[in-house]
């Protein structure tokens, strides 16, 4: 069986900084498409809904304070 220096079965390797950017760049909905086929690869799932939900509870506190700033 050859060797070609890819195992289906590594796991994945990224660092949160780089799960952070690529949900931040989907947020806004700005994401190229190669960046975004390698971030598909490399971005642990669990890292990508984490950072999700922080940036769902950090969106809905800044309303609230906007809101209540404004009233």
């Amino acid at each position: 069986m050859k060797d070609d220096g890819a195992n289906p079965h590594s796991p994945r390797k990224t660092s949160l900084a780089r799960t952070l950017r690529a949900v931040a760049w989907s947020l806004i909905g700005l994401r190229a498409g190669e960046e975004y086929r390698r971030d598909l690869q490399n971005i642990q799932p669990l890292h990508v809904v984490l950072i999700g939900l922080i940036a769902l509870f950090a969106l809905v506190l800044g309303l609230i304070v906007l809101v209540r700033w404004i009233v």
